[in-house]
């Protein structure tokens, strides 16, 4: 009977053993199924869209733009922010075509520009990580937009020429959260039929702007950094609307996101706070 009883406490604490053994391999399973299989590759870096296309001519004629340009359809800003989950690398990004503005080509001078961006509009794949970016890391709510306005004339060594890429240093006074600050970053232009188009990628430490860090407790942690990405579409036509409102979950560069149910990848449910 002593050895009968002895053998069951033996199988039930061997059972219990490969229970915890079997719930810790979920649970460090579930970040990589969630982000390698789920989630997916997130969505490629902005590019020029008429850079080498077949209807774009290198050294075709200069563009004989003069005026004011106004930031078009086709032009979408966001963000890019490396971060980890539960240990397994992965990367966020937010985006929103809600972008509007202007800017003044006299010559091979662009003498002015700004553009504004809606901040409550930019979303990424993920609700609950809008949830995050419109509340405690930007509040939308409080500073609805993000400006940029050039203080320093972009000098061109000629007219943008269509199908020909030029990089140039652009400095002027970003205010995001609230917060106005002088940066110089590099952008890549370029001549169309009917204006320009330009893109940049600009480093933002978070810090710097009184931005929250992402991070969450030690379940999604990133670094002190992120990526601000920019392509906007200037011409001679009508430009966007200025665009202003509340937080939102849906609209911008990625539609309504997409919510992983929570039987597929348990227990991975972002604080609300």
């Amino acid at each position: 009977m002593t050895i009968r009883t002895s053998f069951v406490k033996h199988k039930i604490r061997n059972s219990i053993a490969l229970g915890v053994i079997g719930a810790a391999i979920v649970a460090l399973a579930a970040p990589f199924i969630y982000i390698h299989f789920i989630e997916g590759p997130p969505p490629p870096k902005l590019s020029l869209p008429n850079s080498g296309s077949s209807n774009a001519s290198a050294g075709s004629s200069p563009n004989s733009v003069v005026g004011q340009l106004n930031v078009a359809a086709g032009s979408v800003v966001g963000y890019r922010v490396s971060e980890k989950l539960l240990g397994q690398n992965s990367t966020a990004v937010g985006r929103t075509k809600k972008v509007w503005g202007s800017l003044d080509v006299h010559g091979t001078t662009i003498s002015t520009a700004s553009f504004s961006v809606n901040m409550a509009s930019v979303v990424s794949d993920q609700a609950q990580r809008n949830a995050q970016f419109d509340g405690r890391i930007m509040d939308v709510t409080q500073y609805p937009t993000a400006t940029f306005t050039l203080t320093s004339p972009i000098n061109l060594d000629s007219s943008p020429q269509q199908g020909t890429v030029e990089q140039f240093k652009l400095t002027g006074h970003l205010t995001m959260h609230g917060v106005t600050k002088s940066i110089t970053f590099n952008a890549s232009i370029e001549g169309t039929s009917n204006g320009l188009e330009a893109l940049a990628e600009i480093p933002i430490n978070f810090s710097t702007w009184n931005i929250a860090n992402p991070s969450i407790g030690g379940f999604v942690t990133t670094a002190d950094n992120g990526t601000l990405e920019v392509l906007l579409n200037a011409t001679t036509g009508t430009g966007n609307k200025p665009s202003s409102g509340t937080a939102t979950t849906s609209g911008g560069g990625f539609g309504t996101p997409v919510t992983v149910p929570s039987t597929t990848v348990p227990g991975l449910q972002l604080p609300s706070n």
